[in-house]
């Protein structure tokens, strides 16, 4: 496509659920935007098949301003059941309903860089294209970020691999396969191999497994559950009441802020996961050490001296937030963003240190707490940002 000089007021990176619900606010602003991105594909393409969603199904909706496009309105208008837990194709179906009715513009197109200009920022398609946005948007995701301990550098991936580059467990039948980490994707991991058919033993650092949803009858107290629990469904009691109010969390001393998001999002699973794990051998408080890799089969050495000889290493090691490894961010980007530990700085509207550079989702947490992590901050995000859009000058 040949290039071209057009203008944008604002430009959002991203179709996950972040993307798309700040797409949906601009567009019932009136906000001028463009959209980029394919609808749920992180969720669709890099995430076993097979697993569930671990949020409850009221912090599993995607934010739209008038509360048109719930899980509620998917599933009456497609007219069929979405079990609970839900199950993540159906909430892949879920976002792309979504995008269908509030994003129809939605340009399926790679972003190949952002970079500043006199007016805002200069966007780079792959295609081709160039044009200046007075705006842009981060919602790109989680991807990028994935953590791989220093063990397992120069493995590949035939016998070392992270979650999100395994669709299909299945695959695995008829090898040993060992899982690292303790939370949910580890443990839902773990529970998929053992139903395929796979011999697999879970490895996690920690010295005890947390669990979620083991308390049902709390959140079933009237008043009382109100007070102590949010319909965001991010953290215990108390704590989930703190960090659903995201402007009160960040003028909370940093010290605070750390100690209380740890608590809310520290690895966990789902208590339905517990029968689902029944058999399978789960070694607590354990390191690996060291790996050794043959041609077919990995040799993994533990901080107690024990050994494992497995086929292969499902790393369910979680990520670790730095913007810097979004591809696209121009160098002259990168050099004036303010980061602490990977996160951008943000303020008000989601704003970083660059004015008119907003980011949404997970890079946003250290700035505006845990809610940020998940689905049911999609609504604080989205507000936020377009509250903040449509206040400054410029923007329609």
């Amino acid at each position: 496509m040949k290039a071209n000089k057009t203008a944008c007021n604002v430009t959002v990176i991203g179709a996950g659920p972040y993307g798309l619900a700040a797409a949906a606010y601009l567009r019932a602003a009136g906000v001028e935007k463009r959209v980029f991105g394919e609808p749920m594909s992180f969720w669709a393409n890099q995430m076993p098949a097979g697993m569930c969603l671990r949020s409850s199904w009221d912090a599993s909706h995607i934010a739209d301003p008038k509360r048109e496009f719930t899980l509620d309105a998917y599933r009456d208008q497609n007219g069929n059941h979405i079990g609970k837990p839900i199950p993540l194709d159906r909430f892949v179906g879920y976002g792309q309903w979504f995008q269908r009715k509030t994003v129809p513009d939605l340009e399926q197109r790679h972003v190949r860089s952002v970079d500043l200009d006199p007016q805002g920022f200069k966007v780079s398609m792959t295609d081709g294209e160039e044009f200046v946005s007075k705006r842009v948007v981060l919602a790109a995701g989680i991807n990028t970020f994935t953590e791989r301990p220093a063990e397992f550098a120069g493995v590949p991936s035939s016998l070392a691999s992270h979650t999100t580059e395994q669709s299909d467990l299945k695959k695995f039948k008829g090898k040993l396969v060992v899982v690292i980490g303790g939370g949910q994707s580890a443990l839902e991991s773990a529970a998929l191999l053992k139903e395929a058919g796979v011999e697999t033993e879970v490895i996690a650092r920690h010295g005890n497994l947390n669990w979620v949803g083991l308390h049902s009858k709390l959140h079933h107290l009237g008043l009382l559950s109100r007070l102590m629990y949010s319909k965001c469904d991010v953290g215990p009691a108390g704590i989930s009441r703190l960090v659903a109010a995201p402007h009160l969390f960040r003028n909370l001393p940093r010290e605070i802020q750390d100690r209380t998001a740890y608590r809310a999002i520290r690895p966990a699973g789902a208590g339905w996961l517990q029968p689902r794990l029944t058999g399978v051998p789960i070694t607590l408080g354990r390191k690996v050490i060291s790996v050794a890799a043959s041609d077919t089969r990995l040799r993994l050495k533990l901080d107690d001296g024990s050994e494992r000889v497995v086929d292969h290493a499902l790393l369910a090691t979680g990520f670790r937030v730095d913007v810097s490894r979004y591809g696209f961010l121009a160098p002259s980007v990168l050099q004036r963003l303010q980061t602490v530990n990977g996160y951008p700085v943000l303020k008000r509207g989601l704003e970083s240190s660059i004015p008119g550079l907003h980011f949404l989702g997970k890079p946003a947490a250290w700035s505006f707490g845990p809610l940020l992590c998940f689905v049911s901050g999609t609504e604080f995000a989205a507000n936020e940002l377009v509250s903040s859009l449509v206040r400054s000058n410029g923007t329609h």
